[in-house]
């Protein structure tokens, strides 16, 4: 059984930094795409990364693309998303997805297989 674990979420002021983990259990985390998707009060759930399995091809959408960086950590079965200058509209809860296909490097929510329960982000103007 797939088991995702996000931490390190909480409040934060505007141009702040965090730092968000997700560990994985129960799957072969060197072999799957991973992903960081948010959702936002009143909004439906967006992508904001995505990781390829050997790291080589990542993706962020362009409102957070010169602020947010995925990486992954294939011996510790983690992934971690770095969330610089973060500006209340990054307000959310943020949710690490996996899937064992490449079709989640595109960030549609629906190609996840596995996620994790989600964790607040809160950015105070």
């Amino acid at each position: 059984q797939v088991q995702l674990v996000e931490s390190g979420g909480g409040f934060v002021p505007t141009g702040g930094s965090l730092r968000l983990s997700c560990e994985a259990s129960g799957l072969t985390f060197g072999t799957y795409t991973m992903a960081w998707f948010r959702r936002a009060p009143g909004k439906s759930r967006e992508y904001v990364a995505t990781i390829s399995w050997d790291s080589h091809n990542t993706f962020t959408p362009r409102s957070v693309r010169d602020r947010f960086t995925i990486s992954r950590d294939n011996a510790k079965n983690t992934v971690y998303l770095q969330m610089n200058n973060l500006k209340p509209e990054d307000t959310a809860v943020y949710y690490c997805a996996a899937d064992p296909t490449t079709s989640l490097l595109a960030g549609i929510p629906t190609d996840a297989t596995s996620w994790g329960q989600g964790m607040q982000v809160v950015v105070s103007s």
